[in-house]
């Protein structure tokens, strides 16, 4: 493979060279490919077979239990909803600070955040129970007089995702253009025309890129406020409540922390494989996953003081229910989730201070994968803070059916499905970025 430059890349690789390397993964995919595919549909018709079953028959088959009317599907959406932020933050973040290792991974983030947003969307839809009338949360001049109640979280989430999902689209896209017109000019037949189309007549000229690198700009500009901004607002469901254990000043920069933490892990849960399938491991090399995983260690650990400090303000305040609601997280019967929660989240993610640890891809999958069920358990934990509010006669638990569980089954193969598909059709890693950290080749003294 040759020797690394600074920055993770072969210095050896030419711009003909990268080109050829990533088109590479656009042809006859291999067996594991296929594999992953089919098992992703699989997982996508037993979801959607449950949700054919929930409109016939409603919702008794999910384990909705007063006082805990939110169950699995709220906690799987917000949950969808913060796998989005890594993209986010590691395209147009990153971008604004020119960082340099983002390039050969911000491609794959770009296309899991649209189709984890894609993901979450479908969430409050199957939870609304009358999923033909969905649209009444939409606001629209109507002769009904049904207006959406502006103060309620539900609304502030429909402007929240239809936001982040439109940016986050147009950023994908308008990043893919260039890489698109490269595919274009290497295919042929069928193809050719639908890559033409898509490329929407780039040809490379000076004034393209001129107008391209400056929208481009503009856009991660526009993306970047959306990190903080939107995972806000899902926390707003909770914290503008009065339950004990969600009403907190905390929730947003906690939330915020915790949505990059869980998509840094759905990142490395994906790449890893990826590159291996798809044979760009000179491509995303060690420095790119050293540094994503500093990343992870650097939210990690902001989890680890939210979880302290959670616990502290509830021992603090001198309430009861507060205090009664994180001793049953700790050692009620939510223990389990509780203690996941804590392990996976605020313990696992200290073993990436040692470097042999965040180079070694084994170590990271395993802890990437540690990561995506603590933070699925987080939100199931404090959705289940509903199971003891202020009238303790009425307290109870979650009762999970096969229905919430089919639901959260299909819900992973919807994403992944389209995400496989995504990295068949289009360069999963970005041509033109790779190309311009090569360092240009150095004139021969008394060459012309």
């Amino acid at each position: 493979m040759g020797a690394l430059a600074h920055d993770g890349m072969p210095r050896e690789q030419t711009h003909a060279e990268v080109t050829r390397d990533v088109l590479a993964t656009l042809g006859t995919p291999s067996r594991g490919y296929y594999l992953a595919l089919f098992a992703a549909i699989g997982m996508f018709l037993v979801g959607l077979v449950t949700f054919l079953l929930l409109l016939r028959d409603g919702l008794g088959h999910s384990g909705y239990n007063p006082p805990i009317m939110w169950s699995v599907y709220i906690t799987t959406f917000v949950f969808w909803v913060g796998i989005g932020h890594a993209g986010t933050l590691i395209s147009a973040i990153l971008f604004l600070f020119r960082s340099p290792w983002r390039t050969a991974v911000y491609r794959s983030t770009e296309a899991m955040t649209v189709f984890a947003v894609m993901t979450a969307a479908l969430f409050p839809i199957i939870h609304i129970g009358r999923q033909w009338i969905f649209y009444w949360l939409l606001p629209y001049p109507n002769q009904r007089f049904l207006w959406p109640n502006f103060k309620s979280p539900l609304i502030w989430d429909v402007f929240a995702i239809s936001t982040y999902f439109t940016v986050s689209a147009t950023f994908l896209v308008v990043g893919l253009v260039p890489d698109i017109a490269a595919v274009r000019d290497k295919v042929s037949g069928w193809r050719k025309k639908v890559y033409e189309l898509c490329s929407i007549g780039w040809t490379g000229a000076d004034s393209q890129w001129r107008h391209y690198t400056r929208g481009y700009l503009y856009l991660a500009a526009l993306a970047t406020p959306l990190v903080l901004s939107v995972h806000s607002v899902v926390s707003w469901d909770f914290a503008v409540s009065i339950v004990p254990g969600w009403h907190g000043t905390i929730f947003a920069p906690y939330f915020v922390a915790g949505a990059i933490y869980s998509g840094i892990g759905m990142v490395l849960t994906l790449i890893i494989p990826l590159r291996k399938v798809l044979k760009v491991e000179h491509m995303i090399t060690d420095y790119h996953f050293d540094n994503l995983a500093k990343l992870t260690l650097f939210t990690g650990s902001i989890l680890f003081y939210a979880y302290a400090m959670e616990y502290f303000v509830a021992w603090y305040s001198s309430n009861t229910f507060e205090q009664t609601t994180f001793w049953r997280r700790a050692f009620g019967p939510m223990w389990w989730g509780g203690w996941s929660m804590i392990i996976c989240n605020a313990f696992v993610s200290q073993l990436l201070w040692f470097k042999k640890v965040r180079t070694n891809l084994t170590a990271l999958f395993i802890i990437s994968i540690f990561i995506n069920v603590g933070m699925w358990f987080e939100r199931y934990v404090i959705i289940n803070s509903l199971s003891s509010d202020y009238l303790p006669y009425a307290w109870d638990q979650m009762n999970p059916t096969w229905a919430d569980w089919g639901i959260l089954l299909g819900s992973f193969g919807w994403f992944l499905m389209y995400f496989l598909l995504f990295a068949r059709t289009f360069p999963i890693v970005a041509i033109q970025e790779i190309k311009e950290m090569i360092p240009m080749p150095r004139r021969k003294k008394g060459a012309h």
